[in-house]
């Protein structure tokens, strides 16, 4: 079924890159993140507009071997790609570039991203935890600074928490798009949720990624009130756990569903890793702080908070099986793939399956073949 909703999302979205022009030529600042450890409400609050950047297409990946080494993660490359190529309108558009250390092959890339751009590096904790939450602190505050001075405007406390209630009002939006699965059958597809939530992190006005999201949630709640929501043969019911995904990425999310299954959640930094609030009483950068160190990306250690929203959505969801996704050297989420794949056994019963692959169709048919056989053992 052809949702209206989604339809006019998708076609709002078509204006995107040109929004972003008209931002600048109105003279607002816009500021480029890459990542979910970037605070948006800190740039919100200097009065620019955040917009996530291009990292999930496999084209300019080839560009960016010109310059770094082949084995290295598809979305250090594909993001250095865009840059070189200067294919990627939010980051030409961007006059800050917002980096976080997550790893070291991001680190040493943002290094050579700061030739082209302006960057401002968060030094991330490598632990979570309150121990850990002064120094985040002295970062957010640090990236504060940099905005007031290039921008030159005051970020008051009382910016910040507007700016945290109109994130978290995203945040609920998203969260109840991203909920609508948990319906069964699924009444939206895994590729259509994920091209939602992709495409509405590029939209410049954060009214408008509410009213679409909640659009969507609308229409298919009143749907399922009235009782007539699509008839969908319903395949086994998949989570998908690990790395980030986007349009471009998309490859195995596509084969999943190929095959017949129904990637209902995705628990990654593209679905539910970001559906957490901030608080919104207290001190707003003691608040952001906690709740973007509480990320649970595989680069902390220990990082049990993937296992607990894991938990959560195994509860939520009700899947049948969940497939680990981890892009070649990725090494953190590599190595964590032994520790899921034993607390979903352990746990729940729970069959899973580990995939390590990169952004081309290389090997499509390989994991098709793979797809097919985890989903006819569960099904």
């Amino acid at each position: 079924m052809t949702w209206e909703s989604i339809e006019r999302l998708k076609t709002a979205a078509e204006r995107n890159a040109l929004a972003i022009s008209e931002v600048k030529a109105a003279g607002r600042k816009v500021v480029g993140l890459y990542c979910l450890y970037s605070p948006a409400e800190i740039a919100l609050a200097a009065g620019a507009v955040p917009v996530v950047l291009c990292g999930t297409r496999n084209d300019p990946i080839a560009t960016a071997e010109q310059v770094l080494p082949r084995n290295l993660c598809p979305l250090i490359k594909s993001s250095f790609g865009f840059a070189m190529e200067g294919s990627c309108p939010y980051l030409s558009a961007a006059d800050l570039v917002v980096a976080d250390t997550t790893c070291d092959g991001k680190k040493k890339m943002f290094e050579l991203l700061g030739e082209m751009k302006p960057v401002h590096l968060l030094h991330l904790p490598s632990t979570p935890g309150e121990e850990a939450l002064p120094f985040w602190r002295e970062q957010l505050a640090g990236l504060v600074t940099r905005m007031e001075g290039d921008f030159g405007v005051t970020i008051t406390d009382e910016n910040l928490t507007d700016a945290i209630k109109l994130a978290n009002r995203e945040r609920r939006a998203l969260k109840a798009l991203m909920d609508l699965p948990q319906m069964e059958p699924a009444p939206v597809t895994g590729m259509q949720m994920l091209e939602m939530l992709f495409k509405l992190g590029f939209f410049p006005d954060r009214e408008t990624i509410i009213e679409l999201a909640e659009g969507v949630v609308n229409e298919v709640q009143a749907a399922a009130r009235a009782g007539t929501l699509p008839e969908r043969k319903g395949g086994p019911r998949i989570l998908l756990t690990g790395v980030p995904v986007g349009m471009g990425s998309h490859k195995v999310v596509r084969l999943i569903e190929e095959c017949g299954g129904q990637v209902v959640c995705m628990e990654n930094c593209t679905g539910y890793k970001k559906a957490d609030l901030v608080a919104e009483t207290g001190d707003p950068l003691t608040a952001l702080a906690r709740r973007y160190l509480s990320t649970p990306c595989s680069v902390m250690a220990p990082n049990q908070g993937r296992f607990d929203l894991l938990e959560q959505l195994v509860a939520d969801f009700r899947p049948h099986g969940v497939v680990d996704l981890t892009w070649q050297a990725c090494h953190t989420y590599n190595v964590e793939a032994y520790k899921v794949r034993n607390f979903l056994r352990d746990k729940f019963d729970l069959p899973s399956l580990h995939i390590e692959t990169d952004y081309s169709e290389a090997d499509a048919e390989q994991l098709k073949v793979r797809i097919e056989a985890f989903l006819e053992m569960i099904g």
